[in-house]
Protein backbone atom coordinates (compact mmCIF):
# COMPACT_ATOMS: atom_id res chain seq x y z
CA UNK A 1 0.00 0.00 0.00
CA UNK A 2 1.61 3.15 -0.77
CA UNK A 3 -0.01 6.65 1.11
CA UNK A 4 0.62 10.40 -0.10
CA UNK A 5 -0.10 12.92 2.66
CA UNK A 6 -0.56 16.27 1.56
CA UNK A 7 -1.96 18.94 3.99
CA UNK A 8 -4.95 21.00 3.11
CA UNK A 9 -5.02 23.48 5.68
CA UNK A 10 -2.99 23.33 9.33
CA UNK A 11 -6.74 21.47 10.53
CA UNK A 12 -6.68 19.14 7.13
CA UNK A 13 -4.80 16.69 5.61
CA UNK A 14 -5.77 14.65 1.80
CA UNK A 15 -4.44 11.09 1.62
CA UNK A 16 -4.19 9.48 -0.94
CA UNK A 17 -4.12 5.34 -1.16
CA UNK A 18 -3.07 3.09 -4.14
CA UNK A 19 -3.73 -0.48 -2.96
CA UNK A 20 -1.72 -3.20 -5.39
CA UNK A 21 -3.55 -5.49 -6.88
CA UNK A 22 -2.64 -8.57 -5.82
CA UNK A 23 -4.26 -7.27 -2.09
CA UNK A 24 -7.13 -6.72 -4.58
CA UNK A 25 -7.85 -9.90 -5.72
CA UNK A 26 -6.81 -11.40 -2.50
CA UNK A 27 -9.54 -9.55 -1.00
CA UNK A 28 -12.29 -10.35 -3.69
CA UNK A 29 -11.99 -13.94 -3.20
CA UNK A 30 -11.89 -13.46 0.40
CA UNK A 31 -15.48 -11.90 -0.35
CA UNK A 32 -16.61 -14.56 -2.97
CA UNK A 33 -15.95 -17.21 -0.69
CA UNK A 34 -18.02 -15.39 2.39
CA UNK A 35 -20.61 -14.78 -0.28
CA UNK A 36 -20.88 -18.12 -1.61
CA UNK A 37 -21.52 -19.58 1.85
CA UNK A 38 -25.08 -18.45 1.99
CA UNK A 39 -25.90 -17.40 -1.91
CA UNK A 40 -29.09 -18.92 -2.88
CA UNK A 41 -29.26 -19.99 -6.40
CA UNK A 42 -31.56 -22.27 -7.96
CA UNK A 43 -30.25 -25.62 -9.11
CA UNK A 44 -27.08 -25.15 -7.33
CA UNK A 45 -26.86 -26.51 -3.33
CA UNK A 46 -25.15 -23.97 -0.39
CA UNK A 47 -21.71 -23.56 -0.98
CA UNK A 48 -21.75 -25.16 -4.35
CA UNK A 49 -22.65 -22.29 -6.50
CA UNK A 50 -19.96 -21.68 -9.85
CA UNK A 51 -17.75 -18.81 -8.96
CA UNK A 52 -18.73 -17.61 -12.66
CA UNK A 53 -22.58 -17.32 -11.33
CA UNK A 54 -21.26 -15.53 -7.89
CA UNK A 55 -19.65 -13.01 -10.01
CA UNK A 56 -22.28 -12.53 -12.10
CA UNK A 57 -25.09 -12.33 -9.52
CA UNK A 58 -23.18 -10.83 -6.10
CA UNK A 59 -20.76 -8.07 -7.71
CA UNK A 60 -22.32 -5.58 -5.69
CA UNK A 61 -21.95 -7.51 -2.30
CA UNK A 62 -18.92 -8.21 -3.10
CA UNK A 63 -17.49 -4.61 -3.91
CA UNK A 64 -19.32 -3.12 -0.82
CA UNK A 65 -17.37 -5.56 1.04
CA UNK A 66 -14.21 -5.47 -0.57
CA UNK A 67 -14.52 -1.46 -0.47
CA UNK A 68 -15.40 -1.70 3.23
CA UNK A 69 -12.13 -3.96 3.96
CA UNK A 70 -9.17 -2.19 1.75
CA UNK A 71 -10.18 1.20 2.97
CA UNK A 72 -10.32 0.31 6.26
CA UNK A 73 -7.16 -1.71 6.33
CA UNK A 74 -4.91 1.28 4.47
CA UNK A 75 -6.15 4.09 6.22
CA UNK A 76 -5.89 2.78 9.84
CA UNK A 77 -2.49 1.49 8.93
CA UNK A 78 -1.97 5.03 7.17
CA UNK A 79 -2.76 7.16 10.58
CA UNK A 80 -0.69 4.83 13.13
CA UNK A 81 2.25 4.32 10.22
CA UNK A 82 2.67 8.19 9.52
CA UNK A 83 1.29 9.60 13.19
CA UNK A 84 -1.69 11.22 11.64
CA UNK A 85 -3.53 12.52 14.83
CA UNK A 86 -7.23 12.51 13.28
CA UNK A 87 -9.72 13.76 15.19
CA UNK A 88 -12.98 12.84 12.96
CA UNK A 89 -14.09 10.23 10.74
CA UNK A 90 -12.88 10.22 7.35
CA UNK A 91 -14.21 12.00 4.73
CA UNK A 92 -13.70 9.67 1.14
CA UNK A 93 -13.56 11.59 -1.72
CA UNK A 94 -12.43 9.83 -4.91
CA UNK A 95 -12.04 5.95 -5.21
CA UNK A 96 -11.37 3.99 -8.12
CA UNK A 97 -13.63 0.79 -9.01
CA UNK A 98 -12.78 -2.62 -7.39
CA UNK A 99 -11.94 -4.71 -10.43
CA UNK A 100 -9.72 -7.84 -10.26
CA UNK A 101 -6.44 -7.34 -11.28
CA UNK A 102 -6.14 -3.27 -11.16
CA UNK A 103 -4.98 -1.36 -7.88
CA UNK A 104 -7.56 0.26 -5.76
CA UNK A 105 -6.91 3.89 -5.17
CA UNK A 106 -8.90 6.37 -3.17
CA UNK A 107 -8.53 9.47 -1.98
CA UNK A 108 -9.40 10.35 1.89
CA UNK A 109 -9.96 14.18 3.78
CA UNK A 110 -9.06 13.88 7.24
CA UNK A 111 -9.36 16.39 10.04
CA UNK A 112 -6.43 16.73 12.80
CA UNK A 113 -5.39 18.67 15.58
CA UNK A 114 -3.32 21.28 15.18
CA UNK A 115 -0.15 21.96 16.92
CA UNK A 116 -0.31 25.32 17.61
CA UNK A 117 3.36 27.29 18.64
CA UNK A 118 2.23 30.34 20.49
CA UNK A 119 3.86 33.44 19.85
CA UNK A 120 4.00 36.49 22.01
CA UNK A 121 2.33 35.14 25.11
CA UNK A 122 4.12 36.96 27.99
CA UNK A 123 4.66 40.44 28.89
CA UNK A 124 0.96 41.11 28.42
CA UNK A 125 -1.33 43.78 30.38
CA UNK A 126 -4.40 42.95 31.79
CA UNK A 127 -7.04 44.38 33.94
CA UNK A 128 -8.25 42.90 36.92
CA UNK A 129 -11.54 43.87 38.96
CA UNK A 130 -10.74 44.86 42.57
CA UNK A 131 -12.47 42.81 44.98
CA UNK A 132 -14.86 44.04 46.92
CA UNK A 133 -16.36 43.04 49.97
CA UNK A 134 -18.41 45.69 51.53
CA UNK A 135 -20.68 45.03 54.96
CA UNK A 136 -23.44 46.34 52.35
CA UNK A 137 -24.04 42.91 50.74
CA UNK A 138 -23.68 41.10 53.95
CA UNK A 139 -26.41 43.69 54.84
CA UNK A 140 -28.44 43.17 51.54
CA UNK A 141 -28.05 38.86 52.17
CA UNK A 142 -29.14 39.18 55.83
CA UNK A 143 -32.35 40.82 54.46
CA UNK A 144 -32.94 38.36 51.83
CA UNK A 145 -32.84 35.97 54.21
CA UNK A 146 -35.06 37.50 56.61
CA UNK A 147 -37.71 37.98 54.03
CA UNK A 148 -37.56 34.41 53.22
CA UNK A 149 -38.29 33.88 56.99
CA UNK A 150 -41.23 36.61 57.32
CA UNK A 151 -44.44 35.30 58.20
CA UNK A 152 -47.89 36.63 56.77
CA UNK A 153 -49.93 38.42 59.69
CA UNK A 154 -53.24 40.19 59.80
CA UNK A 155 -52.51 43.99 59.73
CA UNK A 156 -53.61 46.52 61.94
CA UNK A 157 -53.77 48.73 59.38
CA UNK A 158 -56.64 49.94 57.13
CA UNK A 159 -55.78 49.83 54.05
CA UNK A 160 -53.58 47.91 51.71
CA UNK A 161 -50.29 49.20 50.66
CA UNK A 162 -47.18 47.96 48.20
CA UNK A 163 -46.51 44.66 50.12
CA UNK A 164 -49.27 43.80 51.61
CA UNK A 165 -50.95 40.28 50.90
CA UNK A 166 -54.93 40.84 50.51
CA UNK A 167 -57.30 38.07 50.05
CA UNK A 168 -59.69 39.47 47.04
CA UNK A 169 -62.67 38.14 45.43
CA UNK A 170 -63.08 39.44 41.53
CA UNK A 171 -64.55 39.20 38.48
CA UNK A 172 -63.79 40.23 34.82
CA UNK A 173 -66.13 42.11 32.71
CA UNK A 174 -65.40 42.85 28.85
CA UNK A 175 -68.20 45.04 27.38
CA UNK A 176 -70.35 44.52 30.40
CA UNK A 177 -70.03 40.52 29.99
CA UNK A 178 -68.35 38.08 32.25
CA UNK A 179 -65.09 36.47 30.41
CA UNK A 180 -64.06 32.97 30.74
CA UNK A 181 -61.08 32.75 33.38
CA UNK A 182 -62.04 36.19 35.02
CA UNK A 183 -63.22 35.26 38.02
CA UNK A 184 -61.66 33.85 41.52
CA UNK A 185 -62.66 34.02 45.19
CA UNK A 186 -60.50 34.33 48.27
CA UNK A 187 -57.17 34.51 45.96
CA UNK A 188 -54.06 36.09 47.76
CA UNK A 189 -52.31 38.79 45.88
CA UNK A 190 -49.02 40.32 46.64
CA UNK A 191 -49.55 44.07 45.78
CA UNK A 192 -46.65 45.09 43.98
CA UNK A 193 -45.31 41.65 42.74
CA UNK A 194 -46.72 41.92 39.04
CA UNK A 195 -48.94 39.07 38.87
CA UNK A 196 -51.64 40.74 37.56
CA UNK A 197 -52.58 42.71 34.77
CA UNK A 198 -50.62 46.18 34.41
CA UNK A 199 -52.79 48.43 36.34
CA UNK A 200 -54.58 46.34 38.79
CA UNK A 201 -52.68 45.97 41.55
CA UNK A 202 -52.00 49.31 41.48
CA UNK A 203 -55.68 50.74 41.93
CA UNK A 204 -55.82 47.96 45.06
CA UNK A 205 -53.77 49.74 46.81
CA UNK A 206 -55.28 52.04 49.22
CA UNK A 207 -58.34 49.72 49.32
CA UNK A 208 -60.17 49.15 52.73
CA UNK A 209 -61.13 45.92 54.25
CA UNK A 210 -64.88 44.71 53.14
CA UNK A 211 -64.25 47.56 50.79
CA UNK A 212 -65.93 46.77 47.20
CA UNK A 213 -64.41 48.84 43.90
CA UNK A 214 -64.41 48.45 39.60
CA UNK A 215 -61.09 48.81 38.55
CA UNK A 216 -60.57 49.26 35.11
CA UNK A 217 -57.43 47.62 33.03
CA UNK A 218 -56.41 46.79 29.31
CA UNK A 219 -54.97 43.52 28.47
CA UNK A 220 -51.43 43.66 26.88
CA UNK A 221 -51.27 43.71 22.95
CA UNK A 222 -49.42 40.82 23.73
CA UNK A 223 -51.78 38.55 26.05
CA UNK A 224 -52.08 35.37 25.04
CA UNK A 225 -55.69 35.14 24.62
CA UNK A 226 -56.30 37.29 21.29
CA UNK A 227 -60.02 37.76 22.31
CA UNK A 228 -58.82 39.53 25.48
CA UNK A 229 -55.33 40.80 23.74
CA UNK A 230 -55.53 45.13 23.99
CA UNK A 231 -58.86 44.97 24.87
CA UNK A 232 -60.22 47.15 28.22
CA UNK A 233 -62.08 45.48 31.22
CA UNK A 234 -64.03 45.67 33.86
CA UNK A 235 -63.05 44.07 37.11
CA UNK A 236 -65.26 44.12 40.08
CA UNK A 237 -63.24 43.25 43.34
CA UNK A 238 -63.81 43.11 46.93
CA UNK A 239 -61.29 42.93 49.60
CA UNK A 240 -61.66 40.43 52.30
CA UNK A 241 -58.62 40.45 54.25
CA UNK A 242 -54.87 42.42 54.24
CA UNK A 243 -52.18 40.86 55.48
CA UNK A 244 -48.22 42.25 56.24
CA UNK A 245 -45.11 40.87 56.08
CA UNK A 246 -43.73 40.58 59.45
CA UNK A 247 -39.96 39.98 59.58
CA UNK A 248 -37.88 38.20 62.12
CA UNK A 249 -35.60 40.09 64.12
CA UNK A 250 -32.20 40.02 63.31
CA UNK A 251 -30.23 38.28 66.29
CA UNK A 252 -28.74 35.52 67.49
CA UNK A 253 -32.51 33.55 67.31
CA UNK A 254 -32.28 34.13 63.82
CA UNK A 255 -29.04 32.37 63.49
CA UNK A 256 -29.53 29.59 65.19
CA UNK A 257 -32.40 28.97 62.63
CA UNK A 258 -29.40 28.23 60.12
CA UNK A 259 -27.53 25.87 62.62
CA UNK A 260 -25.26 29.00 63.87
CA UNK A 261 -24.29 29.76 67.22
CA UNK A 262 -24.75 33.75 66.63
CA UNK A 263 -25.72 36.79 64.43
CA UNK A 264 -22.17 37.54 64.89
CA UNK A 265 -20.70 33.69 63.10
CA UNK A 266 -23.81 34.24 60.35
CA UNK A 267 -21.94 37.56 59.50
CA UNK A 268 -18.68 35.99 59.01
CA UNK A 269 -20.33 32.78 57.26
CA UNK A 270 -21.80 35.25 54.71
CA UNK A 271 -18.89 37.36 53.97
CA UNK A 272 -16.52 34.32 53.63
CA UNK A 273 -19.01 32.57 51.07
CA UNK A 274 -19.39 36.05 49.37
CA UNK A 275 -15.72 36.87 49.21
CA UNK A 276 -15.34 33.32 47.76
CA UNK A 277 -17.53 33.55 45.06
CA UNK A 278 -16.23 36.75 43.76
CA UNK A 279 -13.11 35.48 43.98
CA UNK A 280 -13.94 32.47 41.68
CA UNK A 281 -15.90 35.24 39.34
CA UNK A 282 -13.51 37.26 39.39
CA UNK A 283 -10.81 35.16 38.54
CA UNK A 284 -12.85 33.68 35.99
CA UNK A 285 -13.17 37.14 34.13
CA UNK A 286 -9.07 37.80 34.74
CA UNK A 287 -8.77 34.25 32.59
CA UNK A 288 -11.38 35.17 30.08
CA UNK A 289 -9.36 38.95 29.62
CA UNK A 290 -6.14 36.59 29.29
CA UNK A 291 -7.66 34.43 26.44
CA UNK A 292 -8.96 37.05 24.73
CA UNK A 293 -5.48 38.64 24.44
CA UNK A 294 -4.06 35.42 23.62
CA UNK A 295 -6.55 34.72 20.82
CA UNK A 296 -5.66 38.53 19.28
CA UNK A 297 -2.18 37.42 18.91
CA UNK A 298 -2.78 34.45 17.67
CA UNK A 299 -4.41 33.18 14.58
CA UNK A 300 -5.56 29.74 15.43
CA UNK A 301 -7.62 27.36 12.79
CA UNK A 302 -9.97 25.36 14.83
CA UNK A 303 -11.34 21.80 13.28
CA UNK A 304 -15.25 21.75 13.26
CA UNK A 305 -15.16 18.27 15.22
CA UNK A 306 -13.83 20.01 17.76
CA UNK A 307 -16.09 23.03 18.01
CA UNK A 308 -19.11 20.47 17.62
CA UNK A 309 -17.51 18.27 20.54
CA UNK A 310 -17.17 21.50 22.12
CA UNK A 311 -20.74 22.95 21.61
CA UNK A 312 -22.19 18.88 22.62
CA UNK A 313 -19.89 19.47 25.97
CA UNK A 314 -21.87 22.93 26.65
CA UNK A 315 -25.17 21.77 25.46
CA UNK A 316 -24.73 18.86 27.78
CA UNK A 317 -24.08 21.12 31.13
CA UNK A 318 -26.78 23.86 30.24
CA UNK A 319 -29.53 21.12 30.25
CA UNK A 320 -28.17 19.07 33.35
CA UNK A 321 -28.44 22.72 34.94
CA UNK A 322 -32.03 23.52 33.85
CA UNK A 323 -33.01 20.01 34.59
CA UNK A 324 -31.40 20.34 38.07
CA UNK A 325 -33.91 23.29 38.23
CA UNK A 326 -37.16 21.54 36.49
CA UNK A 327 -36.47 23.84 33.13
CA UNK A 328 -35.68 22.41 29.62
CA UNK A 329 -34.30 23.92 26.63
CA UNK A 330 -37.51 24.03 24.70
CA UNK A 331 -38.64 26.08 28.15
CA UNK A 332 -36.14 28.96 27.76
CA UNK A 333 -37.26 28.74 23.84
CA UNK A 334 -34.64 27.03 22.11
CA UNK A 335 -33.31 23.93 20.64
CA UNK A 336 -30.11 21.98 20.07
CA UNK A 337 -29.99 23.67 16.80
CA UNK A 338 -30.86 26.80 17.65
CA UNK A 339 -28.35 26.49 20.22
CA UNK A 340 -25.50 25.60 18.29
CA UNK A 341 -25.84 28.45 16.22
CA UNK A 342 -26.14 31.00 19.08
CA UNK A 343 -23.20 29.50 20.80
CA UNK A 344 -20.79 28.29 17.72
CA UNK A 345 -18.72 31.76 18.39
CA UNK A 346 -18.17 31.08 22.00
CA UNK A 347 -17.50 27.10 21.35
CA UNK A 348 -14.42 27.89 18.27
CA UNK A 349 -12.90 30.95 21.34
CA UNK A 350 -12.46 28.10 23.79
CA UNK A 351 -11.48 25.77 21.55
CA UNK A 352 -8.68 27.98 20.13
CA UNK A 353 -8.21 28.92 24.14
CA UNK A 354 -7.38 25.10 24.58
CA UNK A 355 -5.17 25.00 21.52
CA UNK A 356 -3.11 27.95 22.85
CA UNK A 357 -2.89 26.52 26.55
CA UNK A 358 -1.84 23.28 25.72
CA UNK A 359 0.66 24.91 23.08
CA UNK A 360 2.15 27.20 25.93
CA UNK A 361 2.82 23.88 27.96
CA UNK A 362 4.61 22.46 25.45
CA UNK A 363 6.47 25.10 24.80
CA UNK A 364 7.44 25.90 28.38
CA UNK A 365 7.72 21.97 29.46
CA UNK A 366 4.79 22.19 31.95
CA UNK A 367 4.41 18.91 32.98
CA UNK A 368 2.00 17.36 34.87
CA UNK A 369 3.30 15.79 38.54
CA UNK A 370 1.57 12.57 40.40
CA UNK A 371 1.29 14.72 43.40
CA UNK A 372 -0.46 17.50 41.45
CA UNK A 373 -2.92 14.81 40.08
CA UNK A 374 -3.41 13.05 43.66
CA UNK A 375 -4.19 16.97 45.09
CA UNK A 376 -6.97 17.64 42.26
CA UNK A 377 -8.60 14.48 43.08
CA UNK A 378 -8.74 15.17 46.36
CA UNK A 379 -10.46 18.68 45.60
CA UNK A 380 -12.94 16.83 42.95
CA UNK A 381 -14.18 15.10 46.17
CA UNK A 382 -14.24 17.49 48.24
CA UNK A 383 -16.34 19.74 46.03
CA UNK A 384 -18.48 16.77 44.56
CA UNK A 385 -18.92 15.61 48.59
CA UNK A 386 -18.23 12.36 46.68
CA UNK A 387 -15.90 9.55 48.28
CA UNK A 388 -12.25 9.98 47.28
CA UNK A 389 -12.06 6.56 46.42
CA UNK A 390 -14.84 6.57 43.50
CA UNK A 391 -13.26 9.54 42.28
CA UNK A 392 -10.04 7.97 42.36
CA UNK A 393 -11.37 4.63 40.54
CA UNK A 394 -13.56 6.90 38.03
CA UNK A 395 -10.33 9.19 36.77
CA UNK A 396 -8.75 5.67 36.06
CA UNK A 397 -10.00 5.04 32.81
CA UNK A 398 -7.56 6.08 30.23
CA UNK A 399 -9.59 8.71 29.00
CA UNK A 400 -10.78 10.29 32.02
CA UNK A 401 -7.48 10.44 33.49
CA UNK A 402 -6.08 11.87 30.10
CA UNK A 403 -8.90 14.86 30.46
CA UNK A 404 -8.05 15.84 34.08
CA UNK A 405 -4.14 15.54 33.06
CA UNK A 406 -5.09 18.43 30.49
CA UNK A 407 -7.24 20.23 32.59
CA UNK A 408 -4.64 20.63 35.24
CA UNK A 409 -1.82 21.71 32.14
CA UNK A 410 -4.01 23.99 31.27
CA UNK A 411 -4.20 25.35 34.99
CA UNK A 412 -0.78 25.36 34.95
CA UNK A 413 -0.50 26.94 32.30
CA UNK A 414 -2.43 30.07 33.14
CA UNK A 415 -0.75 30.41 36.28
CA UNK A 416 2.32 30.83 34.02
CA UNK A 417 0.98 32.96 31.66
CA UNK A 418 -0.27 35.80 34.77
CA UNK A 419 2.77 35.09 36.53
CA UNK A 420 4.56 36.48 33.38
CA UNK A 421 2.07 39.32 32.73
CA UNK A 422 1.41 42.52 34.42
CA UNK A 423 -1.85 42.61 36.16
CA UNK A 424 -3.45 46.28 37.16
CA UNK A 425 -6.34 45.84 39.75
CA UNK A 426 -9.24 48.37 39.06
CA UNK A 427 -12.55 49.24 40.29
CA UNK A 428 -15.69 47.33 39.04
CA UNK A 429 -16.91 51.08 37.35
CA UNK A 430 -13.55 51.85 35.79
CA UNK A 431 -13.35 48.18 34.51
CA UNK A 432 -16.60 48.64 33.46
CA UNK A 433 -16.04 51.69 31.68
CA UNK A 434 -12.95 50.23 29.90
CA UNK A 435 -14.63 47.53 28.40
CA UNK A 436 -17.26 49.76 27.13
CA UNK A 437 -14.75 51.98 25.37
CA UNK A 438 -13.25 49.47 23.94
CA UNK A 439 -16.58 48.08 22.67
CA UNK A 440 -16.77 51.27 20.54
CA UNK A 441 -13.34 50.99 19.21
Amino acid sequence: MNAKIEDISSVKKKISFEVPAEKVNEEIEKAYKKIAKSAKIKGFRAGKVPQAILEKTYAPQMEEQVLNRLINDSYFKALVEHRIPAISDPEIVDSSAIEKGQPFTYEAHVEVKPEVEVKDYTGLTLQKERLEAGDEVIEERLEEMRAGRAEKEVTSRKKARTGDFVTIDFEGFLNGVPFAGGKGEDYELELGSGTFIPGFEEQVEGMKRDEEKEISVTFPEEYGNKELAGQPVVFKVSVKEIKEKVLPALDDEFAKGFGLESLDELKSKLKEAHVSQETNRIDGDLRERLMTALIERNSVEVPEAMVQSQLQYMLKNITNRLQSQGMSLEMMGMNESSFNAMYRETAVKQVQGSLILEGVARQEDLKVEEGEIDGKLEQIAAMSNAPLEAVKKYYAADEARQGLMAQIAEEKAVEFLLEKSTVNEVDKAELAGQDQEAGKE
